[in-house]
């Protein structure tokens, strides 16, 4: 969610004026060695944003909680520079999903450590500070550098929802279905607003649940089921037992 100091044009950037310093002083590149670089993300800027969040990790988790061949994360930095240096080139997407990839914990995502793999969706959740940023530059450096083929951004507080697939290099709008939802090529999944909260759909239709609505919906589905055997038990038991009163006044009626 946050905006990283490299926002601005790198000759005016505070970071990158930063870094020249350093290397000034020491008279070499500040380096970090492999899987040493944590992510260096602000929180979120409100609760909802942080519900939103979690809401879409826990539902994509859960439907590919047989999967082991994805990165899912929120709020986590990305480390992108060519020069392996931590104070440049970085970015923190809200919620990014990573394919063809280990699904392993990871303190950040770092491109250089993870044969050069950027994310394959990106998700930014607007907000009063950072919405002109997550339309503008942000979606030229993910069209233009990461490349990310589906770019997706909602609103939590007004509902604004869109979304970009690459081609040829460049985004374009993904049109909206009936229902308003919009369709990820890498996900294979639609997006759509419900109920005010950004949730993904299977390709027929099926809203994905997250771990808690998939366990009550189990729950009620076992209710009404034992409910059916029980009402089938009941009938079967009345018929017989009107059978037994037929029988009793009239006889045995084979």
């Amino acid at each position: 969610m946050s905006v990283a100091n490299q926002d601005a044009p790198p000759p005016e950037s505070p970071l990158a004026a930063l870094a020249e310093d350093e290397t000034a002083q020491d008279g070499s590149e500040t380096l970090f060695p492999p899987s040493d670089l944590y992510s260096d993300e602000p929180p979120l800027e409100t609760d909802l944003h942080l519900r939103q969040l979690l809401l879409l990790l826990s539902c994509l988790d859960w439907l590919w909680r047989e999967r082991n061949d994805y990165f899912a994360a929120g709020n986590l930095t990305i480390y992108y520079s060519p020069n392996q240096r931590k104070s440049e080139d970085f970015r923190g997407p809200d919620f990014f999903v990573v394919l063809n990839t280990e699904r392993k914990s990871r303190k950040s995502w770092v491109v250089w450590e993870e044969d050069g793999k950027y994310p394959n969706v990106i998700i930014e959740l607007l907000s009063d500070s950072t919405a002109k940023i997550d339309r503008g530059l942000k979606k030229q450096v993910y069209q233009d550098t990461f490349r990310v083929p589906d770019y997706f951004w909602f609103d939590p507080y007004t509902l604004e929802f869109a979304g970009f697939h690459l081609i040829d290099g460049q985004y374009v709008p993904i049109e909206p279905n009936p229902q308003g939802w919009r369709w990820s090529h890498q996900l294979q999944l639609f997006l759509g607003v419900d109920a005010g909260k950004l949730r993904l759909f299977t390709p027929e239709g099926q809203r994905v649940p997250t771990p808690e609505e998939a366990a009550l919906l189990e729950q009620q589905q076992r209710i009404t089921a034992e409910q059916r055997a029980t009402n089938a038990e009941q009938r079967a038991m009345d018929a017989e037992a009107l059978l037994a009163h037929y029988r009793q006044r009239f006889g045995d009626l084979s």
